[in-house]
């Protein structure tokens, strides 16, 4: 599922890169920016899985050792 380009957005994203970027940066930031809005669209919308049922369906350890902080940055 794609969703609409704002070109606006797409300026800003360009904007913030470094004039060494490569069209291969580029690329990757539009992947990432795509795929975090639909990350974000699927939680919104209740499309998400307990962590414990995906570590018990690929048979990955309960937990880590180590607490881990995620930040999310809102776009």
């Amino acid at each position: 599922m794609s969703t609409v380009m704002e070109k606006e957005e797409a300026h800003k994203l360009i904007d913030r890169m470094p004039s060494s970027a490569t069209w291969d940066d580029l690329m990757r930031e539009i992947y990432v920016r795509e795929a975090t809005e639909r990350g974000l669209s699927d939680s919104k919308a209740g499309r998400t899985k307990d962590v414990k049922e995906v570590r018990r369906k690929y048979g990955l350890p309960d937990g880590f050792k180590k607490t881990i902080d995620i930040h999310i940055l809102e776009l």
